[in-house]
Order: C-alpha cells, then sequence, then structure tokens
C-alpha cells in the first residue's frame, strides 16, 4: 500500500468532511478510515488487508510482530461518557490504539492499551454497553492504557 498516495486521498475526504458537517451539522462516516492512516503514518505501522478479523495494522519490531485494532473517535465537545465502536474479544489482537481526532480530523494524541487491562476491564461486572457491547468509554480506555503520540515528556 502507497501511504503517501492514500494520505493525499485522506486529505482530500477530511476537506469534504468538514464541509459537510458545516451544511449539515451531521458527521460523515471518516473517522476510522482517518485513524487508520494516521495510525501507520504516525507509528510507522503496516495497515492490514480490509476486513481482516481482529485487527487493523501490524507494528513490526524485529521478528516479533504485534496485531493492532485501531478505534478512533473525533472530539467535537467535552463528553465525558463518549465511546469507542465494538472491541471483540473473539479474535487474534494484542493491543488497541485509539487515535483521538479534533473537529478538522486531525490527530491530538493517540493511546495504546493491551489486550488483557481491556479484557478485564470488558469483563468487570457492571455496565451492559461494556459487558454486552464490548464499548469502553474514552475516559475509561485512556486510564486502561498510556499515551503513544505524541510521546509524553
Amino acid at each position: 500500500m502507497n501511504l503517501e498516495e492514500v494520505g493525499k486521498l485522506i486529505a482530500k475526504a477530511k476537506t469534504l468532511a468538514r464541509r459537510y458537517r458545516e451544511l449539515t451539522g451531521r458527521p460523515i462516516g471518516i473517522t476510522g478510515e482517518v485513524a487508520e492512516y494516521e495510525a501507520a503514518r504516525l507509528l510507522g505501522l503496516d495497515l492490514a488487508d480490509a476486513r481482516q478479523a481482529g485487527y487493523d495494522a501490524i507494528r513490526r519490531m524485529g521478528k516479533v510482530e504485534e496485531h493492532l485494532q485501531i478505534k478512533g473517535r473525533c472530539i467535537l465537545t467535552k463528553n465525558p461518557g463518549q465511546r469507542l465502536g465494538k472491541i471483540d474479544l473473539k479474535h487474534r489482537w494484542d493491543a488497541v490504539l485509539l487515535v483521538l481526532l479534533d473537529v478538522d480530523f486531525e490527530p491530538t494524541a493517540i493511546y495504546e492499551a493491551k489486550r488483557e487491562a481491556i479484557e478485564e476491564a470488558l469483563k468487570a461486572p457492571g455496565s451492559k454497553a461494556r459487558n454486552e457491547r464490548g464499548a469502553l468509554s474514552v475516559s475509561k480506555f485512556k486510564s486502561l492504557g498510556k499515551r503513544v503520540w505524541p510521546t509524553p515528556a
């Protein structure tokens, strides 16, 4: 995959999505694709084939490969209850990356949480959204993981 060419298309899509939101007040569904592209670009990941069950990218460190799910969230307001899309425990993956985007679909931060921490949180008694739908809030995800971009000082 040519990440430079994809980047040119993503830039056009961001412009279109901003204009669509200005005209309609509604979002257009590009957050996931933008998040995957930005994570690959900023963290040097290889994007997986489309519709790969369980993961979106691969991080290669020598002979070691980590399979990563990538979730994106466009943060338009200070809403602590915003949730991520479903995190499916049935498939193979090692960690989840959360790419936070601003109103212009530009990345502001990337957080990473390991599978063990996410499984524990999703299986904890309590929330129906968490237990049955595999959905974590942005704030809960951030508390489970660590910021990996920009690198903390």
